[in-house]
């Protein structure tokens, strides 16, 4: 018992040295206590991670007062996301170890209404289907053990865009403007490039992809990359005289071409499945003219498919080894693992203020909170969470409910 208090008191220390470390950014020093009570709210267990409940489980004396000046904090306070997630960063990534990837990707938030800033009708994951939600795109870096979000960006499609009055109501600075994915995530990458941090490799689904002045600008900027691809995919294969399809083109590997690859522990064993690989060159118009540089094209068939489920380029080196080929391709998991931390456990998904200050500002404190639990890895068991035990939880009043939530706190 002894042990477990001293260990928590140390968290407990690291966490205020940590959030000193931020308010440095801020800009005014009465910013430092509203930071330290939003994120000690985020890494706290509680139902709902919105302003309300936070003022609540963090001044359960004073919700009120402590309601309006999180409330500001978080959606008037004028402070830099950029400058705040460079600090995150800046004190995170020393603990994480070599850096192997970098990887882009997207998430999305079911929303109701039409004010929230950015929320459209399109593609939600959580949901696997077409509703109304915002979407946000973002860049990790990663390795096998870690992975923190250095850049975050709310994608705002034409429909906003293009209403400028809307735009300004949400408080949408007058210099964004429409970009797709492939673009805000190209824009993060070229960041972190000249912020000089720690190069690995580009991983991204065939979303980013198939794009392909994305892939030519990855390249353009010395980093190498595994893009996930469309079967329609066109490539140039050795001894063919026309593009042929990735997916025809895998369906007429003999089986000896195919490889059974095992890449990392899953819950009960370890991951495994079927791989090819073969050189190739995109049929893009620089193929057509002969001048397309020389690519990996990697291919999995899982044992019990049809056909093969999942096709990638990549600029690795020519000499990769096989089993660390799949093993960086499938690294792409880690951004699972971001996304999930962050809604399940510090409240990504839970603002609920409809501006676009408000939403930035709750993320980058949500991938602050994070930072640290990814920081504090190595106090905690293999079997405990993230968030398992790491600050002292204060009292809430008897009867307090905090909006949104379905059964009192």
């Amino acid at each position: 018992m002894k042990i477990a208090e001293n260990t928590a008191d140390a968290s407990d220390q690291r966490f205020a040295a940590y959030v000193e470390g931020l308010a440095s950014v801020l800009g005014h020093a009465d910013r430092a206590g509203p930071l330290r009570d939003y994120c000690t709210g985020l890494v706290m267990s509680s139902e709902r991670k919105s302003v309300e409940p936070l003022a609540a489980i963090t001044a359960p004396g004073r919700v009120c007062a402590q309601h309006q000046s999180l409330l500001h904090f978080v959606g008037l306070a004028p402070w830099s996301d950029e400058k705040f997630l460079a600090k995150v960063r800046e004190m995170v990534m020393p603990t994480m170890g070599p850096i192997k990837a970098w990887i882009i990707d997207d998430t999305a938030f079911p929303k109701k209404g039409k004010h929230s800033v950015g929320v459209a009708r399109q593609y939600c994951g959580q949901l696997g289907k077409q509703d109304n939600c915002q979407a946000a795109v973002s860049l990790s870096l990663a390795n096998h053990q870690a992975s923190l979000p250095v850049a975050y960006r709310l994608y705002l499609p034409r429909e906003w865009t293009n209403d400028r009055a809307r735009m300004t109501k949400a408080g949408v600075p007058k210099r964004v403007g429409f970009k797709t994915k492939p673009a805000m995530a190209l824009e993060q990458i070229r960041m972190a490039r000249a912020a000089g941090l720690p190069c690995g490799t580009v991983l991204m689904d065939s979303g980013y992809g198939k794009n392909t002045k994305l892939r030519t600008e990855v390249t353009g900027l010395g980093l190498s990359y595994v893009a996930g691809i469309l079967p329609q995919t066109k490539v140039w294969a050795e001894g063919r005289k026309q593009p042929i399809s990735v997916e025809k083109l895998a369906l007429g590997l003999s089986d000896s071409a195919f490889r059974v690859i095992q890449w990392r522990e899953g819950t009960a064993k370890r991951l495994s499945s079927r791989f090819a690989r073969l050189r190739v060159r995109a049929a893009n118009r620089e193929a057509l003219a002969g001048s397309s540089a020389v690519e990996w094209l990697l291919i999995e068939w899982p044992t019990d498919e049809k056909k093969p489920t999942k096709y990638w380029l990549s600029t690795l080196p020519v000499d990769i080894s096989f089993v660390r080929f799949v093993d960086t391709a499938k690294l792409r998991w880690r951004i699972e693992r971001d996304y999930q931390d962050l809604k399940q456990e510090v409240g990504l998904g839970h603002f609920e203020g409809r501006g676009w200050r408000g939403f930035h500002h709750h993320a980058s404190l949500c991938i602050a909170a994070y930072g640290f639990l990814v920081s504090e890895r190595e106090t905690i068991p293999p079997s405990g969470s993230y968030c398992s035990g790491k600050l002292k939880i204060f009292a809430l009043p008897e009867d307090y409910k905090p909006r949104g939530a379905a059964v009192a706190a």
